[in-house]
């Protein structure tokens, strides 16, 4: 279902699509993580699809696939400074783990 919606704001690592409801912001990192459950995610307070990744010690951790931002409560420039974080933090990881790579 959320493939079909409409893209309003696309970055590297994220994309913010418009449904009904919410404005929903995917991490693109996180694609073919299977949703596992839905509930709210503690930083940001909405709703957010969250999947699981087990560490090198086998530990699983439940990490958010897309969160939901409810328009009634959130307009769409909040939903783009959160995305907006999220590529801010995945590209200085992205410069630190791999230097030479390059857009």
């Amino acid at each position: 279902m959320s493939q079909d919606l409409p893209v309003l704001k696309k970055g590297s690592f994220y994309i913010i699509k418009d449904s009904p409801e919410a404005f929903i912001l995917e991490d693109r990192t996180k694609r073919g993580l299977t949703v596992r459950e839905q509930s709210i995610d503690e930083s940001l307070q909405v709703s957010a699809d969250k999947g699981m990744i087990h560490d090198m010690d086998g530990i699983g951790h439940w990490i958010p696939i897309r969160w939901y931002f409810p328009k009634k409560d959130h307009d769409l420039q909040k939903v783009v400074d959160n995305a907006e974080k999220m590529e801010k933090k995945y590209t200085e990881l992205r410069e630190l783990t791999c230097p030479d790579d390059s857009d």
